[in-house]
Parts: structure tokens; C-alpha cells; sequence
């Protein structure tokens, strides 16, 4: 029988800290009602503190899943994280968390795909379970999008917050488990969506901080054609390669950038909105972490055998979308 990577655990992390809509109209120009037509969201989280990175959440989240699945951190061979608000450029934000969790045994790094980043390292951390080499690989979405976010900036500002989810895949000759996917990229799509200094092609200087291009940039329209056409073809193309009809479908997990566009992606497969995971009124857009998230949060519902697609899309442009058959009523 043929190995597939089954998620067998999911966990995650949110910061205590609420910032509502009406904090963020003290803020901005903005208002609740304004937020919520355009985006669906009501409230994100924030995470607060000194020296508090993508890997506090990280290793919480992680610590969390190791203690629900009753493995040893010791038991990880793998870690891969996505991120695009890494503690730092290097080390990676990986190698930190295994050493925060005591996951000795483990090799780890990071992959940044931005808001794809999820189903790029959850793609990937499949392929070493197929073949034979490790047996426990935990996948981390997690970011801080609060650490590159401009607060007076009303296009960015409002779609953004902190959070963590992570998955544990382990082999299975079930007929359960990562069954497909598609991954793409566009990188022509750059210019819509990134952080315009920092890297090395422009070095942080006092003008670059001067010119606040540190943060998120985004041009929002384009981001949004882009976003749906694409989210929407590769979530096609998933259920056309493998005979699945809505009906087929019990779960659509989509990236959380956006509700407007959630539901054109789900109109465009024919799910219904009782299909759909959805917590961005909670949470906001945290980026690598809202599939997982989304996993998390539905856990409960969800039983053996379900057929779920997980699709996103990110700046670069990168997008994708994976067909999972669940592992385990929740």
C-alpha cells in the first residue's frame, strides 16, 4: 500500500490582546460598519510585549500539539515553519522554536510564501512523510503581521492580526491523508503586495524607515482580482483531478484575507456557505496561520473520511490549493 501524510493533530495560539474595530477607528479613519462590509472582519489579535516574536506563539502552539497528540517533542524529525515575520533574518524562526520546545531530534527551517506559506510548507512536509524518511513532521503557519503593519494606513491596517495554528502529519496506508495539490507562482505580481525595504535589493536606512517602507504594501484591487480568480481555479481544478462535486466536498478551507472574496471563491466551486470554514470575523488575515486556524477552530466538526480543500492566496504572487481526505473524527 502506498504512504500518505495524514494530519493527525491540530493546535494553534492567539494572543490574548482584542483589537476591536472601534479601537482601530481611533486610529484610522475608519469605522465598524465600513470594516465590516468590505472585509467581514470585526476583531483581530494582537500580540503584545517586549521581545515577543512569531516564535513565542510558535512554540506554544507547538508545545500545545505535542501535549493533545501525547508525543515527546523529542519525537519530531521535522519543522517546517512559514512565516514572512520571522524573529529575525537568520536564524531561522524554526531553529528557534525546536530549541524552545526541546524538539532535539529534529532539523528545521522556513519557508515564505506569504499568506500561502501554510499549504507551500504543509506540500512539502508531506513529501518526506511519502517517502519513508520521517514519520512525525510538524507544520507551523504562524505570524506577526503586527510588527510590519502601519496603523494609519486604512488599506492594510484593518485586514491584519497575529496568530498561530500548526498540524502534525504522520504516515498512514489509509485511503486518508494529502492526497493532491497545486502550487503556483506568479512573481510579476510583486509590485501589488510586499514590504518595499529591508531585503538586501534595499537595506534598511534611516530614509527607508524615514519613508515608512517597512510595512505591508498592498494595492487592493488588483490583489482581490487576482486573489479570486486564482484561488478559485486551482480549488476547481482540485475537485475536476479527482471526480469530487460540491456535494463530495464537506469542508472548503479557504485563506482568510477577505470575506468578499471567500465567497466568490465558494460560488465559483458551487459550496454552499455551510461548507465554508470561516473565522475571519475573529481573527483577521494572520497570514500563514489562518488555514490552520480555520482546522482548529472546526476540529469538532469534522469526521474520518471528509474531503477538504485548503486553497490560498499571497504576495508574491504565490497561491495553491491541496485536497486532504481527514484522518480522524474530531
Amino acid at each position: 500500500m502506498a504512504i500518505t501524510a495524514a494530519i493527525t493533530a491540530v493546535e494553534g495560539y492567539l494572543p490574548d490582546y482584542v483589537l476591536t474595530n472601534e479601537e482601530l477607528a481611533q486610529m484610522v479613519d475608519t469605522n465598524d460598519e465600513w470594516i465590516t462590509t468590505r472585509t467581514g472582519i470585526k476583531e483581530r489579535r494582537i500580540l503584545k510585549g517586549k521581545d515577543q516574536g512569531a516564535s513565542v506563539m510558535a512554540a506554544e502552539a507547538v508545545k500545545r500539539l505535542c501535549i493533545k497528540r501525547n508525543i515527546s517533542p523529542e519525537e519530531i524529525d521535522l519543522l517546517i515553519l512559514a512565516t514572512v515575520t520571522g524573529d529575525y533574518i537568520f536564524p531561522s524562526t524554526a531553529n528557534i522554536v525546536c530549541d524552545k520546545v526541546g524538539a532535539k531530534n529534529a532539523w528545521s527551517y522556513d519557508v515564505n510564501a506569504a499568506c500561502s506559506g501554510f499549504i507551500f510548507a504543509l506540500v512539502t512536509a508531506a513529501q518526506f512523510i511519502q517517502t519513508g524518511r520521517h514519520k512525525k513532521v510538524v507544520v507551523v503557519g504562524v505570524d506577526k503581521m503586527s510588527s510590519i503593519i502601519n496603523y494609519a494606513d486604512r488599506a492594510t491596517s484593518i485586514i491584519f492580526g497575529d496568530g498561530c495554528g500548526t498540524v502534525l502529519l504522520e504516515p498512514t496506508e489509509e485511503n486518508v491523508g494529502i492526497l493532491d495539490y497545486v502550487c503556483k507562482v506568479d512573481g510579476s505580481g510583486r509590485k501589488h503586495l510586499y514590504q518595499k525595504a529591508g531585503g538586501s535589493s534595499k537595506p534598511p536606512t534611516s530614509d527607508s524607515v524615514d519613508m515608512q517602507e517597512h510595512y505591508v504594501y498592498q494595492e487592493g484591487q488588483q490583489v482581490f482580482k487576482f486573489a479570486v480568480k486564482e484561488m478559485a481555479d486551482v480549488s476547481v481544478e482540485m475537485m475536476k483531478r479527482n471526480n469530487l462535486t460540491a456535494n463530495d466536498v464537506a469542508w472548503l478551507v479557504p485563506h482568510q484575507a477577505n470575506k468578499r472574496i471567500i465567497s466568490a471563491v465558494a460560488d465559483r466551486m458551487e459550496v454552499p456557505e455551510s461548507k465554508i470554514m470561516m473565522n475571519i470575523h475573529k481573527y483577521g488575515n494572520t497570514t500563514a496561520g489562518t488555514l490552520p486556524l480555520c482546522l482548529l477552530d472546526y476540529e469538532k466538526q469534522l469526521k474520518k473520511g471528509d474531503n477538504i480543500i485548503l486553497s490560498a492566496f499571497g504576495g508574491g504572487f504565490t497561491w495553491g490549493a491541496i485536497y486532504i481526505k481527514w484522518a480522524y473524527t474530531g
